[in-house]
């Protein structure tokens, strides 16, 4: 095979490879959501907790307020 034609082989494939490259329709739908240690889970478990906790506790003294 002589040198022009290995050059065409070398440029089509390179070509070829080039068009056949995968591109997301849309990258914005197709993100992952951003990773969140254990730790940072569990504090925000530990923050959700409490709100919840305090949430309660001023409806109990809401309802204590009302009968008094």
């Amino acid at each position: 095979m002589n040198r022009k034609q290995e050059m065409i082989k070398k440029l089509a494939k390179r070509a070829k490879a080039r068009s056949n490259k995968v591109e997301p329709s849309n990258p914005q739908k197709t993100q992952k959501p951003k990773y969140i240690s254990k730790a940072e889970r569990e504090k925000l478990a530990l923050a959700q907790e409490a709100e919840q906790n305090t949430a309660s506790s001023d409806s109990v003294q809401d309802a204590t307020d009302e009968k008094a």
